[in-house]
């Protein structure tokens, strides 16, 4: 069998080594230093913020977020139902209760839904402390409606940018909405530092007490002082000098992934019943990242169903997945209140993203388009 071909692997060079290398004969080996310190202000840079925090995953830059905002034990917080764990759980992990919101046709939270959900915890005479809305596969959220809505109601804004880096909307980078965002650099992102997060804003109090949570929360004196419970969140050196050879060659990354998905849109074009989705904005302003790329197939116009695919790909040693499974369907959630209209749902069950790596090559582009076409034309055929 030819070598299986994944949905999205790092894309790693010789820059990337040599990165890991210098910072290695640094001697700076230990968690934090030089290459941190530098990660960090060029992320902000690029993001266009004043201030970033190199953390040791997306789901600790939420957590952190939340804690930082005052999100604590019986608060509500808004967030979108169509996401992977990581969101829902980071909330958990504070006390608070998740309020799932279902999302639009573009995957993202539906910012009318979103008003009805303010609306109806108000009416019964709760409040919701925060929203944290999603960038769903590297398309960034209707953040300036969400804002609004979200200011109208008093609650604080915490950007869950985990799969958009490098995305923008309206001029604005993908990292610079809410009160702070948070990224991610787990292996499969558009960029890694294999294990890895940061936290950007605008507000320096914010970050200074992330960056104080995140070490332990010791106080600066000589002795080992805490008045909070700390966390051991923060990214090692190593994994920073990794990081920021990545993103010097982001740009060049996300170009590519634009290049797969153009491939993908002439691949299944005038296919019944098949449609790619979150297609591109044409906005001035707003670049999709392209970080997976995923089609709709309805069963009963194409005459195959999602699962068919799937099994045809999955045969041939390509890897493929379904979209997220909504978070108020999974069991761990299960009773838990959202306000859906089967949105997230029907995408669920009709959605399968596809190999969508930088590094992937023509040849590789070329297989996955042969298993397709075959698979296609048998389906006609019968």
């Amino acid at each position: 069998m030819e070598p299986r071909i994944f949905l999205s692997s790092p894309d790693v060079t010789q820059a990337e080594e040599d990165a890991l290398v210098r910072a290695f004969r640094s001697n700076w080996i230990a968690p934090l230093g030089p290459e941190v310190d530098a990660f960090e202000a060029e992320l902000a840079e690029y993001s266009g913020v004043a201030h970033a925090v190199a953390l040791s995953s997306g789901t600790a830059a939420l957590h952190l977020g939340l804690l930082t905002l005052g999100v604590g034990p019986s608060d509500l917080v808004l967030t979108a139902t169509l996401t992977f764990a990581a969101t829902a759980n980071a909330i958990t992990y504070t006390g608070a209760e998740p309020v799932f919101v279902d999302c639009d046709e573009t995957g993202n939270i539906n910012p009318d839904l979103l008003e009805h959900a303010f609306e109806t915890v108000r009416a019964e005479g709760a409040t919701v402390k925060a929203v944290v809305p999603v960038d769903m596969v590297g398309k960034v959220a209707d953040h300036a409606r969400i804002a609004e809505i979200a200011a109208r109601y008093g609650a604080d804004v915490l950007s869950d940018a985990a799969e958009s880096m490098g995305a923008t909307r309206d001029g604005r980078s993908a990292a610079s909405f809410g009160a702070a965002a948070a990224l991610s650099f787990n292996g499969n992102k558009i960029m890694t530092t294999s294990g890895g997060g940061a936290l950007l804003t605008d507000d320096e109090d914010i970050a200074q007490h992330v960056r104080h949570l995140a070490t332990q929360a010791r106080q600066p004196v000589v002795h080992y002082e805490h008045t909070d419970v700390g966390y051991n969140y923060r990214l090692s050196n190593l994994l920073a000098a990794l990081g920021r050879s990545q993103l010097a060659r982001l740009d060049e990354m996300i170009e590519r992934r634009h290049a797969i998905r153009a491939h993908y849109r002439e691949l299944f074009d005038g296919v019944p019943g098949v449609t790619l989705f979150g297609e591109p904005s044409e906005a001035e302003g707003t670049r999709d990242n392209c970080w997976l790329t995923s089609i709709l197939i309805d069963p009963a116009a194409a005459g195959f169903s999602r699962d068919d695919l799937w099994a045809a790909l999955n045969a041939e040693n390509i890897e493929s997945r379904p979209l997220w499974k909504p978070m108020h369907a999974q069991p761990v959630f299960a009773g838990r209140r959202a306000f859906v209209d089967g949105t997230a749902d029907r995408l669920f069950l009709t959605g399968l993203t596809l190999p969508s790596g930088s590094v992937l090559n023509d040849d590789d582009l070329a297989r996955v388009s042969r298993v397709v076409t075959a698979f296609l034309a048998g389906d006609r055929a019968s």
